[in-house]
């Protein structure tokens, strides 16, 4: 697999670690630092394909659990792939599905081969292979591909983690196999990226990051990280991944929704991200601005004639008030899941705009400082 190929960093910044990439894959650019909405069952709740693309996003995530299931495989296939289903015409990346059976599914059972499980909708039941989720996907039809993983509970002794790293690398390496084996001859080769499991433990993390090295993944997908440890062992433990990672490569941060996180992370040297929060919190009546959170079912925004953030450029903040938002949302009126969401995704993009203008001047961490001198005031 040629890695190189496809990642070209393009800045770095003077701490050595923060960095605008270009991604090349099947005829699509993406610039990195990059978030990526969550598209779970082939839709970013509430948005329509042309609200993604005004908002400017270049890739979303999808989940080949719930594609699998709903509306199954042979349905993705007649139209081609996800892409054309849903008419979003940029990148798309799926994740195994691998987390989504270790917290939906009933009855799990893992063994060698692969994870038994029953649907979370009807109770039927399923087996997953390495080899399986590569074909799933490759029927999905997305860009970004990556491999059958083991989750484990969170925080995990030291044996249940080594022993979930021992079965994600078996199939790490079934994955990789197939995977070359079914896109040898294809024109516009997809990419596959490594998952790194480990939990917080740094021996398994550096484990599983020379073992995908060796394998020759595109990319490092770090998974088992933002579910449930602190603050403090979550960043200590990306800095030590971060040390000892490839350059040469991308690394995708997988379920990180946090404007703070996200511009820590970058810090480290992420390049990508996804994460259901702008759309949940939305859901829920909040929004992300400049100057912190705003919780738009609060009385004080009743009559409240501004827009949600002042210094945003979105659909929502060029053409409606706080006012009428908090009305929509009270009103229970799902025109406000709409409004609310478009600017959530749209404040976190704009975000790694910051970050990309911040590194291409040498200046991420007093930019960094800045945001968070805003953010923090509320």
């Amino acid at each position: 697999m040629e890695n190189k190929s496809w990642t070209r960093i393009i800045k770095t910044d003077k701490n050595q670690r923060s960095r605008i990439a270009e991604l090349s894959v099947r005829n699509k650019k993406i610039v990195t630092p990059l978030f990526m909405p969550v598209a779970t069952q082939g839709s970013v709740k509430a948005l329509s394909s042309d609200d993604l693309i005004n908002v400017g996003t270049q890739c979303l995530l999808s989940n080949t659990y719930h594609l699998y299931l709903r509306p199954g495989l042979d349905v993705l296939k007649k139209f081609g792939g996800l892409g054309n289903f849903m008419r979003y015409p940029k990148a798309i990346l799926t994740d195994s599905g691998g987390f989504q059976v270790y917290s939906l599914s009933r009855l799990r059972k893992i063994t060698e081969q692969g994870v038994h499980f029953s649907s979370h909708i009807d109770g039927s039941s399923h087996f997953f292979t390495p080899e399986k989720v590569i074909d799933y996907e490759s029927a999905i039809n997305s860009d970004i591909w990556t491999h059958l993983d083991v989750c484990v509970k969170n925080p995990p002794q030291y044996s249940e983690a080594k022993e979930a790293l021992r079965k994600t690398k078996l199939w790490a390496k079934r994955s990789i196999d197939h995977f070359k084996k079914i896109t040898q001859e294809a024109e516009e080769k997809p990419k596959l990226m490594a998952i790194i499991q480990g939990s917080i433990f740094k021996d398994l993390r550096k484990e599983a990051i020379e073992y995908a090295t060796e394998l020759g993944f595109d990319g490092f997908a770090l998974g088992g990280l933002s579910v449930g440890e602190s603050k403090k062992q979550m960043f200590e433990t990306l800095d030590y991944i971060m040390e000892n990672i490839p350059k040469d490569r991308p690394v995708y941060f997988m379920g990180l929704g946090d404007p703070v996180d996200i511009w820590m992370a970058t810090k480290l040297g992420v390049d990508m991200y996804d994460c259901v929060l702008p759309t949940r919190n939305a859901r829920n009546g909040q929004a992300l601005t400049t100057y912190g959170k705003v919780y738009i079912k609060n009385a004080q925004y009743k009559n409240d004639d501004t827009v949600l953030d002042n210094e945003c450029d979105c659909y929502t903040c060029k053409n409606y008030s706080r006012s009428y938002i908090s009305h929509l949302y009270k009103s229970g009126e799902l025109l406000s899941h709409r409004l609310l969401s478009i600017h959530n995704i749209r404040f976190l993009l704009k975000q790694t705009d910051m970050m990309k203008k911040a590194i291409n001047e040498d200046r991420f961490d007093e930019s960094f400082n800045e945001f968070l001198n805003k953010y923090n005031q509320k």
